[in-house]
């Protein structure tokens, strides 16, 4: 019979041959008091679908010092690298990006492939629909969320087809999820995707719903990447800037001797996007090429800039629900160029981000560019007039491809949640604490 001190929580006891520490409120060889003793399981290997995969993480690679190590409760060594998968579809609805990412533990090492599955037209108006008040929504974001899973699932088999992979070799993978509301002002943000059918049509532990937890500590729930990029981007001598242009912009300032920090700047290349589906019937105005043949048109661009957000201090997110379309078409008085109206477009966006950083990086002589943003050289040109001290280049420069970065920032937070290592940054979103994000489910 075990000894009376191994008598645990509301009568449950405790295997006293269990060379593991757990938490006393939380004993994991536990039995009923009425149940016959057995065996300790712990020496014994557990059935693969009953490992808790949660090894011990370096302390080292953890992005604020005061994150607590959890106990180790398996056996996976830190001296084999393992493959994750981040899937990452934006504000700009044009797609699923896949990205292949290989980890030392919680070390992040390479991004190894990349695959993009583009949104069919019916899908992003389906998404853009479900982003303002109708009716049937619920039943209407399910059916989309299912959807999303199995393009999602598609994206990942390809990945896994073209590298010769089957799903046993992944680890888990991070799925952000498409977001449809964004309201933390409210306690939540909405990234559609369901988890259960994506672990199990992909046969891959599938994390998700990252925004939440940090939502629930008192947080913006956004931007969650600068953790990411303090890991992958900073320097041990310098500050350095990481701007992201997606649909929404977003910067993150990397401190050398600090934990990172960051907000989103305003609409990156959103209002663009539509314009130029408006106008010309294209998702996208190809590397700026209807921009280049206009002018900034002054008037316009102050009242574009004329908005309470730009001069809120950080924490702070936005989305479509303060930048969507209409944002830009109360502001035209109707007889505007439309080649100048987009130039305008990529000036706003470069004075928005070259403001914040100027306002809160202003040692920075460094910025790096992902996204989208930076396949446009008319933002880019307009980022270098308004920031002349600051070397700009995309974060290829430093072994990562733009269009990949994000979709590796959601692989790297399922190594998080997988290694219970808290990976939202509270200087970005403004959460009382550093928190594990992500929700899992096992396939």
């Amino acid at each position: 019979p075990p000894p009376q001190n191994a008598r645990g929580r509301q009568g449950r006891v405790c295997c006293p041959k269990a060379t593991h520490a757990f938490p006393a409120a939380r004993p994991i060889c536990a039995l009923p008091q009425k149940a016959k003793p057995r065996a300790c399981l712990a020496p014994h290997t557990l059935p693969e679908r009953q490992k808790p995969p949660l090894p011990k993480p370096p302390t080292a690679l953890q992005y604020a010092p005061d994150c607590p190590a959890p106990p180790c409760s398996d056996g996976l060594s830190f001296m084999t690298t393992q493959l994750y998968i981040g899937i990452m579809s934006g504000t700009s609805m044009d797609g699923a990006d896949a990205v292949l990412v290989r980890m030392d533990g919680s070390r992040f090492l390479s991004a190894d492939a990349h695959s993009f599955l583009p949104y069919t037209g019916r899908l992003k108006n389906d998404l853009l629909a479900l982003q303002n008040s109708g009716t049937d929504e619920i039943h209407r974001s399910r059916l989309l969320a299912q959807e999303l899973s199995r393009l999602y699932a598609r994206v990942v088999q390809n990945l896994l087809s073209e590298q010769n992979l089957t799903p046993a070799a992944i680890t888990a993978l991070g799925c952000h999820g498409q977001t449809v509301r964004h309201a933390p002002e409210h306690g939540y943000s909405v990234q559609l995707a369901d988890l259960p059918l994506l672990a199990e049509l992909t046969g891959i532990t599938a994390v998700g719903d990252f925004r939440s937890r940090d939502i629930a500590a008192g947080g913006q729930g956004a931007p969650l990447v600068p953790a990411f990029h303090q890991a992958v981007f900073a320097a041990p001598d310098e500050t350095r800037a990481v701007l992201n242009i997606g649909g929404i912009a977003n910067i993150s300032v990397l401190p050398p001797d600090a934990p990172a920090f960051g907000f989103d700047t305003g609409p990156g290349n959103m209002l663009a996007d539509a314009w130029t589906q408006r106008i010309w019937q294209q998702p996208y105005d190809h590397n700026g090429e209807k921009a280049a043949q206009g002018r900034i048109l002054p008037e316009l661009l102050n009242r574009l800039l004329d908005h309470p957000y730009f001069a809120q201090t950080p924490p702070k997110s936005t989305g479509r629900e303060l930048f969507a379309p209409a944002y830009l078409l109360e502001r035209l008085n109707g007889g505007e160029n439309p080649h100048d109206v987009l130039r305008t477009l990529a000036a706003f966006t470069a004075e928005t981000a070259a403001a914040d950083i100027r306002r809160t990086a202003p040692e920075s002589r460094r910025l790096y560019v992902c996204g989208g943003g930076v396949r446009n050289p008319v933002i880019m040109a307009e980022l270098a007039c308004r920031l002349p001290h600051a070397e700009i280049q995309s974060t290829a420069a430093l072994g990562l491809a733009p269009q990949q970065v994000e979709a590796a920032a959601f692989a790297w937070l399922a190594a998080c949640w997988v290694r219970k290592i808290p990976s939202n940054p509270p200087q970005a979103t403004g959460a009382r604490q550093a928190c594990i994000l992500g929700c899992g489910c096992y396939p």
